[in-house]
């Protein structure tokens, strides 16, 4: 296990990451602000979906989620239409306009990934993005409402094999 100062380091690094995904945001068109970008990536993704499969992998709730729908499909970049299973639940899709958009966003952030990490190896950027697929897995499902359990301290004397310094 890391020792604290590692912990300390990479939670600062987490706070400094912040700068990396403004500039990525900024990359994004104006009419489609993150959270209609992650909708749209999503949909492209997984495919079809209810909305509320949608909440689930944004992790967000579903107002937060509504929301996010409202905006795209106001534009067009996505349909809702009846769940033929669940006449009161809605089946999202991206439209032709949706998956054109989609794809115009995957060709921005590789630019901008390319340009910024040019000096990476193939490599390296393997590297960076297995660790961060293994840190978001560590971190389970993010909506959760109670904390993690800390994890154990040390034994308790007792469950040791070390025997008490004589006095």
């Amino acid at each position: 296990m890391a020792e604290q100062a590692q912990y300390e380091e990479l939670a600062r690094q987490f706070s400094a990451f912040g700068a990396v995904k403004r500039e990525m945001g900024r990359n994004l068109p104006s009419e489609c602000p993150s959270g209609s970008a992650a909708v749209l990536t999503l949909l492209g993704r997984h495919g079809d979906m209810r909305m509320s499969r949608l909440a689930e992998l944004l992790a967000v709730d579903m107002s937060v989620t509504s929301r996010h729908v409202a905006h795209v499909a106001g534009r067009g970049w996505i349909e809702r239409s009846p769940d033929p299973a669940d006449k009161r639940s809605r089946i999202l899709r991206l439209t032709p306009a949706g998956q054109a958009l989609l794809d115009e966003l995957s060709l921005r952030t590789a630019e901008l990934l390319a340009h910024r990490l040019h000096d990476w190896s193939d490599d390296e950027v393997g590297q960076l993005t297995r660790l961060m697929a293994r840190l978001r897995d560590s971190f389970g499902d993010c909506r959760a409402t109670s904390r993690p359990q800390a994890p154990p301290g040390p034994p308790a004397l007792d469950e040791t094999t070390r025997t008490p310094a004589s006095t």
